[in-house]
């Protein structure tokens, strides 16, 4: 199966230098016209400038491509709408939204300032949510869009000194469970790639050796297919160093305690933590669902009944 992207229109944030560059470079050469978005900031957000954005356009158009420079924020509303403005009069669609620009500022929770706090929320999350806002109707209108939020194993699984980080990209999870559920009807697929790779958020972080395996280009593959027409819904999609894996969140079957006490509930843990009958639940329903089923069987009533 030869993946195309002919036709197609993508937008990708943070596209000036690491993953956002690779996926940008990468969906061009596939034939997407594409929307280079980068604020062209530092590390931690501050500063900014169209710089970093204009040399990928230059890339992609020195290969032949077709591409856009768009050097707003993710997080002001206007400059959003108007790069999306931008991309509808030039090329009538928009496909592809690929939300991938972040800040960091890491320190432990004790140091941290409320304010870096919200700041990196505001970027990671309210960013992104802004820029899917902003292309949601459309895609709604052409009954088709794909896109991708970005997390991280900080936020899946923790790591130290990255709790605004590790709470903005945890954060992305439940925004996809949603969307991707909102958009089936009108097929808008919502995925949430995990990537580990050389970039500037990296590069104090790990030895040389480590980085020179962990280009972002090796990771890019995965996003293209997850944006893919024939591409999945509700993934989370773990990559790096050119090994993929799948993040899946099951939830184990659970235990019925009458009269519940905390006493009980600990006496119970171990069954309650038993996951030999886990599941990857669909929907918050799904869970309300089963607890009430097991509690009802519990005092014999019959549900179907009302």
């Amino acid at each position: 199966m030869s993946i195309s992207f002919e036709g197609r229109v993508a937008i990708v944030t943070g596209a000036g230098n690491g993953l956002g560059r690779a996926h940008a470079l990468a969906l061009a050469e596939r034939g997407a016209k594409v929307v280079v978005n980068d604020f062209g900031g530092a590390r931690d957000g501050t500063g900014g400038s169209s710089d970093a954005a204009d040399k990928v356009v230059a890339e992609i158009r020195a290969k032949g491509g077709e591409a856009m420079a768009a050097a707003c924020s993710v997080t002001d509303e206007k400059g959003v709408a108007e790069m999306v403005k931008a991309a509808m009069e030039k090329w009538s669609r928009i496909d592809i939204l690929i939300n991938n620009a972040g800040i960091l500022r890491d320190k432990t929770f004790s140091k941290m300032e409320i304010a870096d706090f919200r700041t990196v929320l505001d970027v990671h999350l309210v960013g992104s949510t802004i820029c899917t806002k902003a292309v949601w109707d459309i895609m709604r209108a052409q009954n088709y869009g794909r896109i991708v939020l970005t997390a991280s194993s900080s936020g899946i699984y923790g790591n130290f000194g990255q709790a605004n980080y590790g709470a903005a990209k945890m954060a992305m999870v439940g925004l996809m469970n949603v969307l991707c559920q909102e958009g089936a009807k009108n097929d808008i697929r919502v995925n949430t790639l995990a990537p580990t790779a050389a970039t500037r958020m990296t590069e104090e972080l790990l030895p040389k050796q480590a980085l020179d395996l962990m280009r972002p280009e090796l990771i890019t593959p995965g996003v293209l297919y997850l944006v893919s027409q024939d591409g999945p819904t509700r993934c989370i999609l773990g990559a790096g160093a050119g090994a993929f894996a799948r993040t899946m969140i099951y939830e184990t079957d659970g235990v019925y305690i009458d009269q519940p006490t905390p006493e009980k509930v600990a006496a119970e843990f171990a069954a309650i933590s038993d996951t030999s009958k886990q599941e990857a639940l669909q929907n918050a329903f799904q869970q309300t669902n089963k607890y009430l089923t097991k509690a009802a069987a519990a005092k014999g009533i019959n549900l179907a009944k009302g």
